[in-house]
């Protein structure tokens, strides 16, 4: 029910059981009438075992990660149960649960899939076992930045520096509704699956990058204090600045690694050197990219700043057969490009290389669906056959 971009500093696990990072970090929540996970969990006496369903095919329930949090939720469940005066714990601790989880955006292609989803399933696992306690530890067992996902907003993964993570916790910088102006375009380059994942390919960084090593004790903690100072003060030219400067950062991080990670594609390369164009055309950052582990670019400008922005990545990345699939998302009014900027951009035309633009804001964090058509289990715990 929420997804996360990330705006500053990403880096790798201190601990990889517990899901511990080197740096904080700060993230974006996008909003959910664009891009979401909507999990639907369910428990019954009459289940024999736990099973998970993705996208309506049915997963593996015993990766590591989902049983982690599948633990802690339970024992949070037994823990807040034994405290009370209820009867030593009731039997629906011991029933066996059924989870279906749906993206509306590709799966594993580094747009932050996992942490919308576990954030979603860590919050629909506290309501069906009663656990009111602060779920961020249950999420980041399943993947680090899903505890930043259970806020809307502008939100911190905070290091910590325990050696049992209770201090590693996620808090809200500023809500949803600080920045309306502010807008975010997602340029999926690619929808397929990332040839290396997120949490390989860090850990191999951490283990191997000297410059990871730098960067999270040097440069990380001013850069976090000042992306805060910028996100406070909706300074978009510090903001801009600084996402563009952490992102190129990073991924110079996966080029230091040995052997080297590169998530980036000729595509998104070609993205850079647009924002870069755009930017110096007028003479000030009116856009600013950053990347994820995988080529698909995310895009922060301001609301006015959309239409020409849309209309230079049209003209860069002629759409091949999809012209009126091309944007998802908010509407965007479209406008000619001047000449001008045409010239400026200094970008060979690459039909396709974008294949769609979804268009978006910041957003809330997970939210409740009453509605029972939007339940994915049917009253028989097996997932609602597709419409």
């Amino acid at each position: 029910m929420s997804r996360n971009a990330s705006a500053a500093p990403q880096g790798g696990k201190r601990d990889e059981d517990l899901i511990l990072p080197i740096n904080s970090s700060l993230s974006v929540t996008l909003h959910q009438d664009q891009l979401k996970t909507t999990t639907t969990a369910a428990i019954s006496k009459d289940f024999t075992e736990d099973r998970i369903w993705l996208n309506g095919q049915e997963e593996d329930v015993g990766q590591p990660r989902l049983q982690a949090c599948l633990r802690e939720i339970r024992r949070l469940a037994r823990k807040r149960r034994s405290a009370g005066d209820e009867d030593p714990l009731p039997l629906s601790l011991s029933y066996k649960v059924h989870i279906a989880s749906v993206n509306n955006f590709p799966t594993a292609a580094g747009l932050a899939s996992s942490a919308a989803g576990y954030a979603c399933l860590a919050y629909a696992l506290a309501r069906v076992y009663g656990v009111e306690s602060d779920l961020s530890e249950v999420a980041r067992r399943g993947s680090g930045s899903a505890c930043r996902s259970l806020y809307g907003g502008f939100v911190e993964w905070q290091m910590g520096e325990r050696a049992d993570g209770k201090d590693s916790i996620a808090r809200q910088v500023a809500p949803e509704s600080h920045w309306p102006e502010l807008r975010v375009l997602i340029l999926v380059v690619s929808a397929e699956k990332k040839l290396m994942g997120s949490t390989a390919g860090m850990q191999t960084s951490v283990e191997t990058s000297s410059l990871l090593r730098f960067r999270a004790e040097s440069v990380v903690p001013a850069r976090m204090a000042e992306m805060t100072r910028c996100v406070q003060e909706r300074d978009f030219q510090g903001f801009g600045q600084l996402t563009m400067k952490d992102s190129n950062q990073f991924h110079a991080t996966c080029l230091d690694t040995f052997p080297p990670i590169s998530y980036l594609s000729d595509t998104s390369r070609r993205i850079v050197q647009l924002v870069h164009c755009f930017n110096a055309h007028h003479g000030q950052t009116k856009v600013a990219y950053t990347f994820d582990a995988g080529p698909n670019a995310v895009v922060f400008t301001l609301e006015d700043t959309v239409p020409e922005f849309v209309a230079a990545v049209r003209q860069c990345f002629p759409p091949e057969s999809n012209g009126d699939k091309f944007l998802k998302g908010l509407p965007v009014r479209p406008v000619p490009l001047s000449d001008e900027l045409k010239a400026a951009l200094d970008v060979d035309p690459t039909p396709g290389g974008v294949k769609y633009i979804i268009a978006t804001q910041v957003g809330p964090g997970p939210q409740i669906l009453d509605d029972p058509h939007a339940h994915l289990l049917g009253p028989d715990g097996l997932p609602k056959p597709a419409a």
